[in-house]
């Protein structure tokens, strides 16, 4: 008929996460299993403390989500309230899936930002293939500067106090900033701090008093172009990482023509900076022994200490990629159970120590 509007075709698809159409548009909704789209349900924010937590929006380019964690006024010794680090979070996705409102990252952020203490701000990163990286990249670090034009504003009058921005504000320690990030959120934690520490060497004191203090990458997405022992011989069994998954989603992720040898998801690789020549803060690199890239991530610790950096390494026995986002497994499975206690433990002396 004459006018009628063509049918969109499907020209990729990740199966239950994302499909593809002629016209460049994008479909997100889940198709996979229904008894886990729990986990992919938003947040909604709340300005009043719920399970110790207060969750606050702050929009922007990028938007960030805050979650402050509810404290005793003992907290700081003397009666009054000590100001907390920051954690400033990049959430995973493959650069293409997720949202930072989603309910898997929130069970675990507010219980770590409450288990530190500290506070999470966490960044809404564009997506891919509509905003291929270096977007996800670029957002990451425009947060970073969100933070330190915020660190180093004035004191607000009375009447701000209810601002998002400014409740932040009265109880965080801006020295103290880790980045942190779920699978390629670690990619953007690297990349963020690369540049944070480039921009210092250009511009001595340029973001004082705000002080990158560490990385966290927790299971990054680094890789090769060429498989690894690990992704050969580790079963994909899951329908959150799967090696589809990790193809599909880094082919519309990446500049276009660009391969996994991209130092953006192989920064140890011969097209990166040298890391040598990287001025990075201290890292704690997680690493889960059922990760499908297991090795690549192995490789890029061995890499960072071969040049001289400071990396803690803390391998996830007997769990696979992201576990500690899977809600069901956290409660119903001992060892994801355990094992998410020791991550979190491990994070917060990380911190304590830095």
């Amino acid at each position: 008929m004459v006018g009628q509007e063509k049918s969109k075709r499907v020209v990729d698809e990740v199966s239950g996460w994302l499909r593809v159409f002629d016209d460049g548009s994008v479909d997100r909704t889940w198709t996979g299993p229904p008894e886990a789209l729990f986990l992919m349900e938003p947040v909604p924010s709340h300005d009043t403390p719920r399970d110790g937590i207060t969750l606050l929006d702050l929009p922007g380019d990028p938007s960030l989500r805050l979650y402050l964690p509810e404290l005793p006024p003992e907290h700081g010794g003397d009666g009054r309230r000590k100001a907390l680090p920051i954690l400033l979070q990049f959430q995973g996705g493959g650069f293409c899936i997720s949202h930072f409102s989603w309910f898997m990252y929130h069970q675990f952020y507010s219980r770590l930002a409450r288990a530190v203490p500290a506070i999470v701000v966490s960044v809404d990163l564009p997506l891919a293939p509509e905003h291929r990286l270096p977007a996800a990249m670029d957002a990451g670090f425009r947060a970073l500067l969100h933070l330190r034009s915020l660190a180093q504003a004035p004191p607000p009058p009375p009447e701000a106090a209810a601002d998002p921005a400014e409740r932040l504000r009265a109880c965080a320690d801006f020295s103290r900033v880790f980045l942190i990030g779920d699978s390629s959120g670690g990619n953007v934690v690297h990349e963020v701090a690369a540049r944070a520490g480039r921009l210092e060497e250009e511009q001595e004191g340029f973001w004082s008093p705000l002080k990158v203090a560490g990385g966290i990458p927790l299971h990054p997405g680094f890789v090769r172009s060429t498989r690894s022992r690990s992704e050969l011989e580790l079963p994909s069994d899951s329908v959150f990482f799967t090696l589809d998954m990790l193809d599909k989603f880094l082919a519309l992720g990446l500049p276009e023509g660009a391969t996994k040898d991209h130092p953006y998801t192989c920064p140890m690789g011969e097209a990166a900076p040298p890391l040598e020549e990287l001025r990075l803060p201290p890292f704690l690199v997680a690493v889960a022994e059922r990760d499908l890239i297991r090795d690549t991530n192995l490789e890029y610790c061995e890499a960072m200490r071969r040049a001289g950096k400071d990396v803690e390494l803390l391998v996830n026995k007997e769990v696979s990629h992201s576990f500690y986002l899977n809600k069901v497994a956290v409660d119903l499975d001992p060892t994801t159970a355990k094992r998410t206690e020791e991550l979190i433990l491990a994070i917060k002396d990380f911190m304590d120590r830095h």
